[in-house]
């Protein structure tokens, strides 16, 4: 935890040990908001170093758009672009840095297999249908995969 951390759950500690006095159902409260706090940055915590590659198709089908929306830079990063037997690499990404590859023809519909590593080398593999004629990411799709959704 840092210092940053560290000062609010004192602070909050305090104000909950200072509304004991004055009523318990107070205390109750804001002790069940120092748990979401605490709570919170344990998440925080956890997402810390995980980077997030996507793909995306540019407007004219003719580039591969990656986009590292994660929170930690993403080094070794190696495409594959199935059925249209093209492989390419970009050394890494920072958080929200893009990188493009451009095609020599148009894709009319392709699936991106990424495989990438965060700093500590932990391995990532992550899969993207690709359509000319899609609307290309969906902004409703969660940013960690929850309830079985890819």
């Amino acid at each position: 935890m840092d210092k940053n951390q560290k000062i609010v759950l004192m602070t909050g500690a305090l104000v909950t040990l200072g509304l004991l006095f004055i009523d318990v159902f107070y205390a109750l409260i804001a002790l069940v908001f120092m748990l979401a706090i605490l709570m919170s940055f344990r998440i925080m915590g956890d997402t810390e170093n995980y980077p997030l590659i996507t793909a995306d198709l540019s407007e004219d089908a003719r580039e591969i758009i990656l986009t590292n929306t994660g929170t930690a830079r993403a080094q070794k990063i190696r495409v594959a672009l199935v059925p249209l037997n093209i492989d390419f690499e970009v050394a890494s990404l920072d958080p929200d840095e893009e990188s493009g590859f451009s095609l020599a023809s148009m894709v009319s519909e392709a699936k991106a297999v990424i495989t990438y590593q965060n700093a500590e080398g932990q391995e990532f593999t992550r899969s993207y249908p690709l359509t000319a004629l899609g609307a290309g990411r969906d902004p409703t799709e969660p940013m960690f995969p929850i309830f079985g959704r890819r």
